[in-house]
């Protein structure tokens, strides 16, 4: 017997509540008994429905994974009954190597200790222990070297996505940065 419509969005809410994470849209589709193309319509459709009916919840798309989620706007109200979650606070070395991952990824730490010109270890840890970055494998190189990347928390935290969806960079801005770090680094010789 197949599902009608409100029966396969219920299916949808209930995997999405229970589960608390991501599912996969092949996952959510194997529970509907529909290909993932048409799940995905269905989901997004019942993402636009509680965003239309202004609820306290929303379903966001991570790759190629929903998650049912609190609205931000809800915050507050949340707080009053939960005790608030830790907030992570990432310092100026520790956003840069974030940022650095996030554009370059797969990434060793020597590559980043290259490019930031400093050691890395401390800022890699915490990143891992905040679970926006995690191993995703291994260099095929001497000594195979850890390659890092980011998180589906990652994406979470930053309202997107998929990592296609960061800021694209001009060129023009980079040609700033490297002029910017030419002069520094000039700067430092002269003194």
């Amino acid at each position: 017997m197949e599902m009608t419509m409100a029966q396969m969005e219920a299916a949808i809410e209930a995997v999405l509540f229970t589960m608390g994470d991501s599912v996969e849209t092949s996952k959510l589709a194997l529970a509907i008994g529909q290909d993932t193309d048409t799940t995905r319509k269905i989901v997004r459709n019942l993402s636009d429905k509680y965003k239309s009916e202004d609820r306290g919840i929303k379903i966001i798309e991570l790759e190629d994974s929903f998650q049912m989620c609190t609205k931000p706007e809800c915050y507050e109200a949340l707080v009053k009954v939960a005790t608030a979650p830790k907030k992570h606070i990432l310092t100026d070395a520790v956003l840069e190597t974030l940022s650095i991952i996030a554009y370059k990824q797969p990434v060793t730490r020597i590559e980043l200790e290259q490019i930031r010109g400093v050691k890395c270890d401390y800022s890699v840890n915490k990143l891992i222990e905040y679970n926006l970055v995690t191993e995703v494998g291994r260099l095929d190189a001497p000594g195979k070297p850890i390659l890092f990347g980011t998180t589906e928390e990652f994406l979470r935290t930053f309202g997107l996505s998929s990592v296609e969806d960061l800021p694209v960079i001009s060129a023009d801005k980079i040609a700033d940065f490297k002029i910017e770090a030419e002069e520094e680094s000039q700067l430092t010789l002269d003194i």
